[in-house]
């Protein structure tokens, strides 16, 4: 299925939850001088615009980033991201996972961007035109059984599919068991959607049983507008760095400000 367009999510409370931790592990793992391997499965067009017609008709960014952005102090790597971003592209710009990695690693580390949907795909190339990297028009999870182990060995692989494909929720952990095996020194990070259908907690669940040192982490938040069935974010990190919990926990006391 080709439907999918991040554009109508962007910047949504599930986008802050994720991109807030991703740039966080992005400046860890930039702290050393060593080079790294960045692969994403599911990449998106990269810079959204929160002011076009898609944007404003869910609101999910009105709920979102506009509401969030205090969650995060000025020199957080999130904040200094997005404030480089809006200097460069407007004041109602946002940036998708891609956009960040770009923003954030060096001349020397490699990046692998999967993004199958032709216009996502186009959009996804004009966007990083100026950054290094590759951008795949192909299967993502394909993409990633294809690289690993990459070179160089040390990085972050992003799984961050839509689950339109309802199967999804059944494969992954097939998956990443896979790309564990392969990339043990890896750090994988999976997003996915917590539903009020409960859809995703049979993944959850055999996720932590085969990787009980993964760190598990959600945040719960109000629906976008009534009847949405996302109600939260969760991420799933095979080799969690050092920090991550304690800076999880922080983002988490601002999304339960949300919920009262």
């Amino acid at each position: 299925m080709l439907s999918y367009q991040h554009m109508y999510h962007a910047g949504n409370l599930a986008d802050v939850h994720k991109h807030g931790l991703l740039a966080w592990i992005l400046a860890y793992l930039t702290r050393k001088d060593k080079p790294l391997t960045y692969i994403e499965t599911h990449a998106g067009r990269a810079l959204y615009d929160l002011s076009s017609e898609a944007a404003i008709r869910t609101g999910e960014a009105a709920q979102g980033i506009a509401r969030a952005a205090g969650f995060f102090p000025e020199d957080h790597p999130f904040s200094r991201t997005l404030a480089r971003i809006r200097a460069a592209h407007g004041a109602q710009s946002y940036p998708g996972s891609p956009l960040i990695a770009c923003g954030m690693l060096r001349a020397r580390d490699n990046l692998h961007l999967a993004e199958l949907h032709p216009g996502e795909h186009a959009e996804l190339r004009q966007a990083l035109r100026s950054y290094k990297v590759k951008c795949h028009r192909q299967d993502g999870f394909e993409l990633a059984h294809s690289l690993l182990p990459p070179s160089p060995r040390r990085g972050l692989l992003l799984i961050d599919p839509s689950y339109e494909i309802k199967s999804d929720f059944d494969e992954i952990p097939r998956h990443i068991s896979r790309y564990h095996k392969a990339w043990n020194v890896g750090v994988i990070c999976l997003w996915y959607p917590v539903l009020t259908s409960g859809a995703e907690r049979a993944m959850v669940r055999r996720l932590r049983a085969d990787h009980p040192a993964g760190f598990s982490h959600e945040v719960r938040f109000p629906p976008a507008r009534p009847g949405h069935g996302m109600v939260g974010s969760g991420l799933f990190v095979i080799n969690p760095p050092w920090g991550l919990q304690d800076e999880a926990a922080r983002l988490a006391s601002h999304f339960a400000d949300l919920t009262g």
